[in-house]
């Protein structure tokens, strides 16, 4: 590692240290606060995180930037480009970031470390997510619709599809277009043969996912470690467990928090939920 001796930040390579040593001595400083630029375009740049400017829109879905890479990187979400491929299991990413964290998965390098309970993740968003579930009631993000609030801002964005119908992912081969990923990845399958499938080598079911396909390999073994402490029955996984008990219990833990009406069952909850805040609508 190379280190700068002015702010001790650290770099890779001996050119990297001396492409940043010259923002030291940089003439391009910001007013607001007193970072240095190499450049005056990149000082330009810098001072929208201050004024708040961002003026690169969306054409799909509206949303801004400040950056017009970072317009360009968001614009694949719509697109399906997934420019970046991984040369080990050849799988493709739209940012070049995604993949540097996918080569963990064969590198098997976990560099973020709980500092509660020292559990290590490939990725600092796992981190931070595992933080805010496990060690912390917060829920910072919230919708503005209901009020409701999240812990992550992927659970918000999920949310926020039940009050706008937003369909924010486009099919690359037609005009179709999807509320999630995961259903314009099985649309692409199952219609225009873009992909493959996870296919069960013991009933040939098919899946669109490695994680549901993982799940269904283990509905095939004898095993079922999970049991259940109130009747004989037995599952594979500790999910199907924890659903399973709800039927033994009165407690209804999930609320719909536009008439706080409560449920059994998380599905139970989703589905009423979508019928609630229609009707809030057509009032």
């Amino acid at each position: 590692m190379f280190t700068c001796t002015q702010c001790e930040k650290c770099f890779t390579s001996h050119s990297y240290l001396m492409i940043h040593m010259n923002i030291h001595g940089s003439k391009y400083r910001c007013s607001e606060c007193g970072k240095n630029c190499l450049t005056n375009q990149a000082l330009t740049v810098h001072r929208r995180t201050h004024s708040g400017e961002k003026p690169f829109e969306c054409s799909v879905c509206s949303k801004r930037f400040t950056k017009s890479g970072d317009l360009v990187a968001h614009s694949r979400i719509h697109s399906g480009q997934k420019p970046y491929n991984c040369y080990i299991c050849y799988k493709a990413f739209t940012h070049s970031g995604n993949l540097d964290t996918h080569m963990r998965v064969h590198t098997g390098e976990k560099p973020y470390k709980c500092p509660v309970c020292d559990k290590t993740f490939s990725r600092l968003s796992n981190l931070q997510r595992h933080e805010r579930s496990v060690h912390s009631n917060m829920r910072p993000h919230y919708c503005r619709y209901c009020g409701a609030r999240f812990k992550t801002k992927h659970d918000l964005k999920r949310h926020l599809a039940v009050h706008t119908g937003a369909n924010l992912y486009s099919c690359r081969h037609c005009s179709s277009r999807f509320k999630t990923k995961y259903k314009r990845k099985k649309h692409l399958m199952e219609s225009h043969s873009d992909g493959t499938w996870f296919t069960c080598h013991i009933c040939e079911k098919k899946f669109v996912d490695r994680h549901h396909y993982k799940v269904h390999l283990l509905s095939h073994q004898d095993v079922r470690p999970y049991v259940c402490s109130e009747c004989p029955w037995s599952f594979c996984t500790a999910t199907g467990l924890k659903s399973h008990q709800a039927v033994h219990s009165d407690v209804k833990q999930f609320g719909c928090i536009l008439c706080n009406k409560y449920f059994r069952y998380k599905d139970g909850v989703k589905s009423h939920f979508r019928r609630c805040s229609l009707k809030l609508e057509l009032v």
